[in-house]
């Protein structure tokens, strides 16, 4: 599949480097746990079988399953797709900042300030083509801090139930303590800024 791009200088690995390097590093957290893929399976309730298709990477992991993974590592997405990239830098030119799609859905991620261990907060450019539509179950956090800020497009965000529709210039901010979908609600791609705070 052609791959989609955020605009602006940036570097995409190919596809099946980045899954091989992400199911490399999922095997590892679970181990290090010393979980067997059904302990896996049970907690974050992504099957068995799938787990180990994406742990030998013979799929790329949707950007949901990867939030149900990081909730059960106690991870934020940037922080298990920078764990994959090596160490953090203190500048990070636009060109060698990382670059994430869950190919399946239309959502490309941009590691705007990839985290460090020591730093809570982490700034992510999104992109959700026309149609795209996410949901997960959980955060990676429960609790984590969240401000949205759409530069283009029109984007739905819900939360708790209930919707919140943001055009372009538009900021939501929130607490995610449970389920939340982002959706592109327009006729053009909805990219946005996402600010992320740990508690």
């Amino acid at each position: 599949m052609r791959n989609q791009e955020v605009d602006g200088p940036h570097h995409v690995d190919a596809p099946r480097d980045v899954d091989a390097r992400l199911g490399a590093r999922l095997a590892q957290l679970r181990a290090e746990r010393g979980w067997s893929l059904g302990d896996l399976a049970e907690r974050s309730g992504v099957s068995r079988s799938t787990l180990s298709r994406a742990e030998r990477a013979e799929i790329s992991p949707t950007a949901s399953m990867l939030n149900r993974l990081c909730a059960v590592f106690g991870r934020t997405m940037s922080q298990l797709l920078s764990e994959v990239e090596g160490e953090s830098a203190l500048l990070v030119r636009a060109a060698d900042q990382p670059v994430w799609q869950d190919r399946a859905c239309g959502f490309v991620r941009r590691s705007v300030s990839p985290p460090h261990a020591g730093l809570r907060g982490e700034l992510v450019e999104g992109r959700l083509a026309v149609g795209a539509d996410i949901a997960y179950d959980r955060p990676p956090v429960p609790g984590l801090e969240q401000h949205i800020w759409v530069l283009e497009g029109a984007l739905a965000v819900t939360v708790q139930d209930a919707e919140h529709r943001l055009g372009a210039g538009d900021c939501l901010r929130l607490r995610v303590w449970g389920a939340t979908r982002f959706r592109c609600a327009g006729d053009e791609d909805a990219r946005y800024v996402l600010a992320v705070v740990l508690p």
